[in-house]
């Protein structure tokens, strides 16, 4: 078994020996990976931290957001080129690293990275601003007045490690809005912010002050204290616990922008389970189940059933767990932890009890996956994850609106198979009770550019709007030199 070692962060102005180093091990079936993380001291993030503010004032914001966006869509090209060193690094190590297969994340990571090309980013600026010159200029308002967008000077992000690649998101938002980015790491998966943040640095030497890529460990209030205190915006993405946490540190005075757990599933039509469209609509919601072993937010944990169709919710059951039994051979089941295994392990047991009941669900699994059917209504809960789902009975779909208000906080992406009248009609009630995505199934696991992100906009919500109103573009018509 091959042993590698690799660095992680991005820390501009520190030299390697000036900084200490703690080391995380992952072990996989082809190998393990060493990573040396960065812990600094209060002194290193304070300097940092102005490093950052300045380069952000003093260069990034000097640039036009068309000369950002060319930037990262260079950096996008790179990465998504199979023969690219940071993206040969990146299919090297990034399996051992998240325990994924090799092939979901390769494939995984290309199918995210085109979602940041300059097309896509073009399309995410236009959906948050209309007209992104308002990041480079003021604007006139049609009601008079003009109006410019500020991005933070410094924004520090605390990223999640449950999904690979998710840090881009935030980093990538940062930078369309000339923030300076501090990013946090998580121990989970530690390197690909860092690689990233070098490209853009070796594409544009421009930008090597202007973000850096950091770790401390989850909880630590003096590392978090030191970083929160320098920041003017903090987002951060976890479970509510930690997210109180961190909502704790940060100064009142400063923006603070949570992203927590949310809760996702899928409807099924009886218009979709025809003998025909029945096996497609199977795969696409296996490939939502499979794809990173439920760990996303817009992962689902249950599947709604429509009942009329020429296939049957039970055959549908069915049908799912073939698909899910298919892509375990293509793409094997990353390996659990005791705590992880132990979870599932109690879930599926307590599933087989009930099933033994009279009128008890059906429990299907024989490998790295578990399908339970339920033939009548059943609320909306969270599953075990890691490829176990629940396949529910409903008449019809609007059966599932009345179990939504108790999760109203937490829900997020429905994957839905209808026809066009149906969907729109269930889409203004799931609307309603609080479901922020709607979806093909087969793309719950792969949001477009420039959706809003629970609910809101992931660049608006990072800017300060600044606006000079028409009386003082009046006023100073009459002190003009022109003016007789």
């Amino acid at each position: 078994m091959t042993l590698q070692r690799e660095t992680a962060g991005y820390l501009p102005g520190l030299r390697a020996n000036e900084v200490a180093w703690q080391t995380l091990t992952f072990k996989g079936q082809a190998g393990s990976v060493e990573v040396a993380v960065p812990v600094l001291t209060e002194a290193q993030i304070v300097a940092l931290s102005l490093r950052v503010r300045r380069a952000s004032r003093g260069y990034l914001k000097s640039l036009t957001v068309a000369q950002i966006v060319d930037t990262i869509d260079q950096a996008i090209h790179r990465l998504l080129d199979p023969q690219d060193p940071w993206r040969r690094k990146a299919d090297a190590l990034l399996p051992l690293v998240t325990g994924y297969d090799a092939e979901m994340v390769r494939l995984g990571l290309s199918g995210y990275l085109k979602t940041f090309r300059k097309p896509q980013l073009q399309r995410f600026l236009a959906e948050d601003f209309g007209n992104p010159q308002l990041l480079d200029d003021f604007v006139p308002r049609i009601k008079g007045g003009f109006s410019k967008a500020f991005g933070p000077d410094v924004a520090v992000h605390v990223w999640a490690g449950n999904v690979p690649g998710l840090c881009l998101w935030s980093l990538i938002s940062g930078l369309l809005v000339k923030s300076g980015t501090i990013g946090k790491v998580a121990s989970a998966e530690p390197l690909l912010a860092g690689w990233f943040a070098q490209l853009l640095v070796e594409i544009d030497p421009g930008l090597a002050d202007c973000l850096a890529v950091v770790w401390w460990k989850g909880g630590d209030a003096a590392q978090e204290t030191a970083f929160f205190s320098n920041a003017d915006l903090v987002l951060a993405y976890g479970g509510n616990a930690a997210l109180a946490d961190v909502r704790r540190q940060v100064p009142v005075t400063t923006r603070f922008l949570p992203f927590s757990h949310k809760l996702s599933f899928g409807l099924v039509s009886k218009t979709a389970l025809d003998a025909r469209k029945a096996l497609k609509t199977a795969q696409q919601a296996a490939y939502d189940v499979v794809r990173y072993d439920q760990q996303g937010c817009y992962s689902p944990h249950v599947f709604y059933v429509a009942r009329g169709g020429k296939i049957s919710p039970d055959e549908f059951s069915r049908y799912l767990a073939h698909e899910l039994s298919a892509l375990e051979k293509k793409y094997p089941r990353r390996v659990l932890s005791l705590g992880e295994a132990a979870d599932l392990a109690s879930w599926r047991g307590a599933e087989e009890i009930r099933s033994l009941a009279p009128g008890g669900p059906q429990v299907a699994g024989e490998g790295d996956w578990t399908v339970v059917y339920n033939a009548s209504l059943q609320a909306l809960a969270p599953g075990a994850l890691n490829r176990s789902v629940r396949v529910v009975a409903v008449d019809q779909l609007a059966d599932v609106i009345p179990l939504l208000a108790p999760h109203r906080a937490f829900l997020q992406t429905v994957g839905v198979a209808a026809a066009p009248r149906e969907l729109f009609e269930i889409a203004e009630q799931l609307g309603r009770a609080g479901v922020t995505r709607i979806c093909a199934l087969g793309q719950m696991t792969s949001p477009e550019a420039g959706w809003h992100h629970d609910g809101r906009f992931s660049l608006l919500d990072m800017v300060q709007m600044v606006d000079i109103d028409s009386s003082a573009e009046a006023a100073a018509e009459t002190l003009a030199p022109y003016v007789d």
